[in-house]
């Protein structure tokens, strides 16, 4: 991979010949042998590629490999946006503007460079110092290609998949198949700018890096340069990179509610009687996690799956078991093979294991799913395994469960090699998306809108389309309750509509979980896309004081009653892209007061949490410009750019509704299964007038603007908590809100 350090022998785009010119497309000669392709992929958005003219041509012929690799990547492969060219003659950079609404690429030669305009401003330029190169590729043809964009000193990037530490990824370098960094391949800037490389090989990120502290250079180990800019606030990129890539699906209601991880070495009627001790204590439920190893493992070479006859010996009794106390099921599913048994034997002579140099399939040391025993993995890249594995799965989970749990991100060697010949970062990359999306495809694909969802901990490109997420593990600490919020902040400004969060580590210490800590955590995941129990003693609610289980009860309660709009908020993400749980960088864009904050979100579009993270409940809330807020505990209005020292008991949270937005809570309950699903709305609670369509399961309600007063239809039997200074008119089926007189 080459680096700033190798720019003197690289080759350097220097000029271009524009060949032909129409709306959809420009064709250059880029010289070298190269041809450059410039798109106007989408509004705000232009695509970039160069090449050798056979893989740049825009009536290439991809081969069967090539094709799949590229819907694994994009949803959309045309563009579907126009552009007007402008030619730039004369002065110190002649080139072409490329116009498309309110955005330009201005294109420049000598050398080639490039500069993303938003309203006449320009948001990102090619770094053409004389130490970075703007476009610059090694071999002949191409082997790798260096990209260098110009860096503002204080200027701060996000995304790139998960972290730990600052959302603000500057004076990082990230390498996307390097399974520790975690890594999700859209960067954006809130001056505007968002640049992702479609690819499955190796990239690197390096944002501010110490060889180049002023520039965001791209190591691109792919013989294509295939690059898209976007030009737009950050959730304007949100959506055009998630429409490009793929959105996530509808989840099932039971998903929304609280679900509970089987703690190692636990029987499935050890873990009914904990679900029933949870419905003593009145504590809800909806989902029980199995833990591993996997549940059910293949038997022979037509990869005819059994359940695991130790665990389960007879599988739909206890299935039945947990079904009888209204939850659901999400069980941990491996597409391996023990190694030493006849099946490995049969399937590596078949070619369905992933294989080395010598052709012999690959065995890997042990993991929690295979209970620590070597085995292989399928080679699901080969279509007839694929289909296999997914038509097997699909077979089991009629047996009676909802969802899978897979996580195979594992550090697959350079010497392995898939029967497709990908290997190295591309296997790395593309192995995890086939074994999550294979299992949806066996939970949910034959339903008409599929819903399902699948659990699990891998990143890939394009993981927004397949949800649950599983969060980190993190101590259980004050400081693994702020890693484990900005992990989820970090994911959703990549794109990831929903991260479950753990309730604790049952793996980790767990002396250090105070009562007022577990309450805190608590609330914390309430107002979350979601959060799962670890269903060990210490870490349940009724493992403290009276006290404090009566405060637990409550969060939980005013969990199952946000999963209406919670799941509005899902639904939020399916048409347009944006995470539940999201951050200040990415709702606030130009009030840099408010990036500071960085575990305070905004939950769905009329919330805001500003999260307890250390003892005696004492945080400071900063209120975002632009929006008046008011106190979900006081009532109190608040406009926006107030710095608040808040003070709260266990029994509050600061959370702070955004004027014009509307709360649509549902009913209490100890499942989902007791919601009436044809009217899962209890109560609306009003933020001043509301101007804006509410984030409320299946569109139940609309909001109409009609001079001066909102006509909100599909709300009887409602009722509705009207802010200072609004009445509220009642006629059938149809509210009326207006200014009071």
């Amino acid at each position: 991979m080459p680096s700033t350090s190798d720019s003197d022998r690289a080759n350097h785009l220097e000029n271009l010949d524009l060949k032909q010119s129409r709306a959809t497309r420009l064709d250059f000669d880029a010289g070298g042998g190269l041809s450059l392709v410039v798109e106007p992929h989408a509004p705000g958005v232009f695509r970039l590629r160069c090449g050798l003219p056979a893989q740049v041509a825009e009536d290439r012929l991809p081969g069967i490999r090539a094709k799949a690799i590229a819907d694994m990547l994009l949803a959309r492969q045309e563009a579907v946006g126009e552009l007007l060219v402008e030619p730039q003659a004369g002065g110190a950079h002649r080139g072409w503007r490329v116009v498309q609404g309110d955005t330009a690429l201005e294109i420049s030669v000598d050398p080639v460079h490039v500069a993303l305009y938003r309203n006449g401003t320009c948001v990102l330029a090619s770094d053409i110092s004389q130490d970075v190169p703007a476009f610059a590729w090694e071999g002949e043809p191409p082997e790798y290609w260096t990209v260098g964009f110009a860096l503002d000193k204080t200027e701060p990037i996000y995304g790139l998949g998960e972290t730990a530490g600052d959302l603000n990824r500057r004076d990082e370098t990230v390498v996307s198949d390097d399974p520790a960094h975690r890594a999700l391949p859209l960067a954006w800037s809130p001056r505007g700018w968002g640049v992702y490389v479609n690819t499955v090989r190796r990239v690197e990120h390096a944002l501010g890096a110490a060889e180049a502290p002023s520039s965001y250079m791209l190591n691109i180990d792919d013989p294509v340069l295939d690059l898209f800019l976007f030009a737009g606030e950050p959730c304007d990129i949100l959506n055009q990179y998630s429409a490009l890539t793929g959105r996530a699906g509808q989840p099932v209601l039971w998903a929304m509610g609280a679900w509970l991880e089987q703690p190692a070495g636990q029987t499935v009627t050890q873990t009914a009687e904990l679900v029933a001790q949870a419905r003593q204590a009145k504590v809800p439920l909806d989902v029980v996690l199995l833990a591993p190893p996997a549940a059910w493992r293949p038997q022979d070479a037509k990869l005819t799956l059994e359940w695991d006859a130790g665990r389960f010996p007879d599988a739909k009794q206890a299935m039945a078991l947990l079904r009888r106390h209204d939850t659901h099921v999400c069980a941990p599913v491996l597409p391996g093979v023990a190694a030493d048994t006849p099946a490995f034997a049969e399937l590596e002579d078949r070619g369905w294991l992933l294989a080395g140099e010598d052709g012999s399939a690959r065995v890997f040391d042990g993991v929690p799913a295979t209970g620590g025993k070597p085995y292989g993995l399928l080679d699901l890249t080969h279509r007839d395994v694929y289909a296999l594995w997914v038509e097997r799965n699909h077979h089991i989970f009629e047996d009676g469960v909802g969802a899978p749990a897979c996580s195979v991100q594992i550090d697959l060697p350079d010497d392995i090699a898939a029967r497709g010949g990908e290997s190295g970062a591309a296997l790395r990359t593309i192995y995890p998306l086939l074994a999550r999306r294979a299992l949806f495809d066996a939970v949910a694909g034959h339903k008409t809108p599929p819903e399902g969802v699948v659990y699990g901990t891998d990143l890939f490109p394009a993981a927004q389309r397949l949800p649950w997420q599983a969060g980190p593990r993190v101590p259980n600490t004050w400081e693994g309750l702020a890693q484990t919020l900005r992990t989820a902040l970090a994911l959703g400004a990549s794109g990831v509509p929903v991260q479950m969060h753990g309730l604790g580590n049952a793996q980790a210490p767990l002396d250090t979980m105070t009562p007022e800590l577990y309450l805190r955590w608590l609330a914390a995941a309430v107002f979350s896309g979601n959060f799962v129990f670890q269903g060990v003693p210490q870490l349940m609610p009724w493992a403290f004081d009276e006290a404090t289980q009566a405060h637990a009860r409550t969060w939980l309660q005013w969990r199952y009653r946000l999963i209406p709009y919670v799941l509005g908020a899902v639904e939020d993400a399916v048409r347009t892209g944006l995470p539940v749980q999201r951050s200040m960088a990415l709702s606030y864009p130009a009030d840099t007061d408010a990036h500071a904050f960085d575990t305070q979100y905004l939950l769905g579009p009329a919330l805001l949490v500003a999260p307890v993270l250390q003892p005696g409940g004492k945080v400071g809330v900063y209120l975002p410009k632009g929006d008046a807020w008011w106190d979900l505990n006081t009532g109190w209005r608040y406009e926006g750019g107030t710095l608040l020292q808040y003070e709260c008991g266990y029994d509050r949270y600061p959370v702070f509704g955004r004027e014009g937005h509307m709360l649509c809570l549902g009913p209490a309950g100890q499942h989902t299964g007791e919601f009436n699903s044809a009217r899962i709305l209890d109560e609306v609670w009003m933020f001043g007038m509301p101007v804006h369509n509410p984030a409320v399961m299946r569109n139940k309600i609309r909001v109409m603007q009609m001079q001066g007063s909102s006509y909100i239809k599909g709300l009887e039997g409602l009722r509705i908590l009207p802010s200072e200074g609004l009445e509220v008119k009642r006629r059938g089926a149809e509210v009326r809100i207006s200014r009071a007189r």
